[in-house]
């Protein structure tokens, strides 16, 4: 079976433990993948199965239609919102996704980012390393505000590492989150502006859906602190367009730690990286060597599964007909 894994951008994937599973097959690992669906149907001409990278690569129906043998896709955890399912259905190509979720990798992130916000780490290394001395003051986490914006098993890894800083941690977001949060001995705030001022750190963390899109408002961020900071490693669309850059640059908030932006890769024309008060990593706060192994892993099951006559976690299972 011809298996393409395209946008390996880090060229991790052979270097796996789990890539020995798929020996036998005809595999085409791609570290470089064009945007324009024309040109990647080319690079991939011929695949008959695709594991795809969280959501590097958008399946589209262009694609498919240039993509005739084409009979899986193999996707990294439980994400399909670049996939056209309805596309990939009709065309007779399975979706099989993966089961497991761990929230350990982006919840250290989220609070390395914060860190590293905090004292303008960057920056200051940038500094270090062109001979210049330190210009900037970071500021202390213990007995600051972090404020959570939703509550799951990630925002919970969060609060408690939180705690572990000796900060206050609060909580808002709907029925679901209250619930969560006060069996964590956490307070609830249920007044939204109250939320947004008290905060000295507000981190993202809401599922991306119609109802949260653009959830936070230019008028939430005007209500925080000069001093404050937003951590976002959950989607970037949660955050109303353009309101953060215009938010920063007006100074409510004062800082930003970002894992996650509107189009990506971010061009490095792009305001956010023009600002001095923001620090970004390329959305790979999930990316360690163990959810590799673990997300790589499963994916490459369901090839073998697919490949054996047996389809496992398969999301339309329509296209099997």
């Amino acid at each position: 079976m011809r298996i393409d894994i395209p946008h390996d951008t880090q060229n991790l994937v052979r270097s796996l433990a789990c890539f020995d599973r798929l020996a036998g097959h005809d595999v085409h690992v791609h570290t470089v993948s064009p945007v324009d669906p024309i040109e990647l149907a080319g690079q991939l001409a011929g695949a008959q199965a695709l594991v795809l990278i969280r959501e590097r690569t958008p399946i589209t129906a262009a694609l498919l239609e240039r993509m005739p043998k084409l009979k899986l896709i193999s996707q990294l955890a439980r994400t399909t919102g670049h996939i056209d399912v309805a596309a990939c259905t009709a065309r007779g190509v399975a979706i099989a996704t993966g089961n497991s979720k761990s929230p350990v990798s982006p919840a250290e992130h989220t609070f390395a980012l914060i860190l590293a916000c905090a004292r303008s780490i960057p920056q200051e290394f940038a500094r270090m390393k062109a001979g210049e001395p330190p210009t900037s003051l970071g500021f202390t986490l213990r007995g600051k505000t972090l404020a959570l914006l939703g509550f799951g098993t990630i925002a919970e890894l969060v609060a408690q590492m939180g705690r572990g800083f000796g900060m206050r941690v609060v909580v808002h977001g709907r029925a679901g989150s209250r619930e969560r949060a006060l069996a964590a001995g956490l307070e609830f705030i249920d007044d939204r502006a109250r939320f947004f001022r008290e905060a000295d750190v507000l981190s993202l963390h809401l599922r991306l859906t119609a109802d949260t899109r653009g959830a936070v408002r230019a008028a939430d961020l005007a209500l925080m602190k000069p001093t404050a900071l937003v951590a976002n490693t959950a989607r970037a669309e949660l955050i109303e367009p353009g309101a953060l850059v215009d938010a920063l640059r007006a100074g409510r908030p004062g800082y930003a730690a970002l894992d996650v932006f509107d189009h990506e890769p971010l061009a490095i024309d792009d305001p956010l990286l023009a600002l001095p008060n923001v620090v970004c990593t390329p959305h790979y706060g999930w990316a360690t060597h163990e959810t590799y192994e673990q997300y790589f892993g499963e994916a490459f099951d369901n090839v073998l599964a697919f490949a054996s006559g047996r389809p496992a976690n398969v999301l339309n299972p329509e296209a099997l007909g």
